[in-house]
């Protein structure tokens, strides 16, 4: 669905009203979406697919602030700050992207969470501070500071995005996608066994995890295949909710660190002050524009996903827009105590599979991450999920992910050089991603820039679809 299709709503004194919805839309590129781009599904749909996206992205949006504030030795108490900033920043980042304030936000269903890829550097770049002398504060001002500055990077390449799509093109994004999808099916695996706690204290896969999970999974894969619509968008949460309740009585819930934490959270700019150097800053700055990279693969396939077109000048408008918000939303986000912002890619999987891609949605999940932040509680409950429940779900989405990025390919002409670039770009990739001890021994620069398969096979695949003779697809 187009901005130009008759279905589109229209708007009039102030309110938004759907002129006609189908119960399937039928894009161009052959994906059904029950609701479109444009469409503003009933309340309790908008709902079901908006917690089951809050779902998907809640442990990604806390888990950097929970590894880096660890990892520098935080106390609990601002580490809890940090989570609950962190949510808080997503809800605020996920408005600005899909509303598009002026020229900022692709208008897309794009969540924005706070990204992983920054983690390794954060971490290796904190504790060395630490073991310079600064305090864990002082450390995460340094952190923040640097992040803040490292911004305007992303900013600043938005404003190019025509010329990097000249040599970013659909070849080198199905790659960047279907790697970010390989990537995160190595996450949900892990989290299926029953994550990275379970393999600390050699409870990893046991029967019962595996059990839970493949329930999950079954719940999903089940409703998926019947013909009711409400049923396949709320296949997700119902899996979850399902995996929840069977989970509890046999004592995989934690609930014990609930009472520890406060009741409202206040947001404070800048609460640990500011700090500088240089020796951080470098690889953050290259990190930026590897995210760059990654966004773009998102954002095509969100674009694909909901019947979008992902060449021309309205791709171009969205993705330049999804890349300064990103940009900005990491800056608005480093101002308020917490890491980069990017788009999600799990969220693609949740699209796929619930055939719901309105923007509209997007509203309900900035309102609910918004209220998680300010009300640490009730994130509180959704930590307390367990892993293999989340593992059985994410298995799927992930791999949707996958399977966006493959589609994508699908419509570039696999000549001899397209197909030497993704033979060369996977292998590389993937061989980081299986063995990233390759790298231990390489410059701390060219480690931190190529520390992960989706950096390593983007990357390659850029370089090569610029140098290798040939026409670009």
């Amino acid at each position: 669905m187009t901005e130009n299709d008759p279905l589109r709503f229209a708007t009039t004194a102030g309110t938004t009203e759907v002129a006609e919805m189908p119960p399937v839309v039928e894009d161009s590129q052959g994906l059904d979406m029950i609701y479109g781009l444009h469409a503003k599904p009933p309340l309790r749909d908008a709902i079901a697919a908006a917690l089951q996206h809050v779902l998907a992205a809640f442990v990604n949006i806390i888990a950097p602030a929970l590894v880096v504030g660890n990892a520098i030795g935080l106390e609990a108490t601002d580490i809890s700050f940090l989570i609950s900033m962190s949510l808080f920043i997503s809800g605020i980042a996920t408005f600005i992207q899909i509303h598009r304030v002026g020229p900022v936000g692709s208008g897309l269903l794009s969540i924005q969470g706070t990204s992983f890829a920054f983690v390794g550097t954060l971490v290796t770049v904190g504790t060395a501070a630490v073991d310079g002398g600064r305090s864990p504060t002082q450390t995460l001002a340094y952190l923040l500071t640097i992040c803040m500055l490292g911004a305007f990077v992303e900013i600043i390449l938005s404003f190019f995005i025509e010329p990097l799509k000249k040599v970013m093109t659909p070849l080198v994004s199905g790659i960047v996608v279907v790697m970010i999808g390989l990537s995160l099916i190595r996450v949900a695996i892990t989290a299926m066994g029953g994550g990275p706690a379970a393999i600390a204290s050699d409870t990893f896969a046991t029967p019962q995890n595996l059990m839970v999970s493949l329930l999950v999974l079954t719940i999903i894969v089940i409703l998926n295949c019947t013909r009711s619509a409400f049923l396949r968008m709320s296949a997700i949460l119902i899996g979850l909710v399902v995996g929840y309740l069977v989970a509890w009585p046999l004592g995989m819930l934690n609930f014990g660190g609930l009472s520890q934490l406060p009741y409202v959270t206040v947001p404070i700019p800048f609460r640990y002050g500011f700090d500088f150097g240089f020796a951080g800053f470098i690889p953050l700055a290259f990190l930026y524009v590897i995210t760059t990279i990654e966004s773009i693969g998102d954002l095509t396939a969100t674009s694909m996903l909901v019947g979008e077109p992902i060449e021309g000048q309205t791709y171009l408008k969205r993705v330049k827009g999804g890349i300064l918000g990103d940009g900005v939303n990491s800056l608005i986000a480093a101002c308020f105590n917490t890491f980069p912002n990017t788009t999600f890619s799990q969220n693609n999987g949740v699209i796929q599979l619930t055939g719901v891609g309105s923007r509209y949605i997007g509203y309900f999940i900035a309102g609910f991450l918004f209220l998680l932040g300010l009300f640490p509680i009730i994130g509180g409950l959704f930590q307390a999920m367990p892993q293999p429940v989340l593992g059985g779900a994410t298995l799927l989405m992930f791999s949707s992910v996958v399977t966006a990025g493959i589609k994508i390919l699908h419509g570039v002409n696999l000549s001899r050089r397209n197909t030497l670039i993704l033979i060369v770009s996977m292998g590389l990739g993937m061989g980081v991603a299986f063995v990233p001890d390759i790298l231990a021994n390489t410059p701390y620069l060219i480690r931190s820039v190529f520390s992960s398969g989706i950096a390593t096979g983007g990357m390659t695949a850029l370089v090569l679809n610029m140098v290798i003779p040939g026409k670009r697809e």
